[in-house]
């Protein structure tokens, strides 16, 4: 069954219609969430958040095929919501939370251990600003298209295009900084 069919079963009353989309999207939506965020426990829970919204506003969605950009805004702004309330956490802090030591001369430290590709990125993707750490995911993780990020993130094509060129160059000089190649990360950035 296809996206709109599930939520037409669901709004008709068949619950169970609404677990196959849990579980169509659910993967989808974690990596998008633990990218963003950087922990895996905040992911889960703002997953379940998202769910949770969804399933009780899911009669309000006008376009049924637009049903995961739609599923990806709610995502987005409680992933804001969390990140407001968590604001008095300093850099240092979130940093530190993400594994990544910082000297007193502001340089980071990484253990032999910690060179894998994907986690470097996790890490870098840490330190840039929001705006483009969310933009880099939805495009480059997750495919979206330019439109697509702009009407989950309401904002203009033009700006989604800049935060991603600056949120790549951001990411770049960060690992750069740490003193990792692109030969080290086994692809170009």
């Amino acid at each position: 069954m296809n996206t709109s069919e599930l939520i037409a079963n669901f709004l008709a009353g068949d619950i169970s219609a609404f677990n196959v989309l849990v579980r169509q999207h659910q993967d989808d939506l974690f990596n998008f969430l633990l990218k963003y965020t950087g922990d895996g426990e905040t992911a889960a829970d703002l997953m379940q958040q998202t769910f949770i919204l969804v399933y009780k506003k899911l009669d309000k969605l006008k376009e049924k095929e637009k049903f995961k950009s739609w599923l990806f805004t709610i995502a987005v702004n409680q992933c804001k919501n969390y990140f407001r309330k968590k604001r008095e956490m300093t850099f240092t802090e979130v940093v530190s939370k993400q594994g990544i030591e910082i000297s007193h001369s502001g340089e980071h430290c990484f253990s032999a251990n910690d060179h894998s590709s994907n986690l470097i990125i996790k890490k870098a993707l840490q330190t840039i600003p929001i705006e483009q750490r969310v933009v880099v995911i939805m495009k480059q993780y997750h495919g979206l298209k330019f439109t697509e990020i702009a009407a989950i993130l309401n904002e203009p094509v033009n700006t989604i295009k800049a935060r991603l060129y600056y949120g790549l160059n951001a990411l770049r000089k960060e690992i750069t900084k740490w003193g990792i190649t692109k030969e080290d990360l086994g692809y170009e950035m």
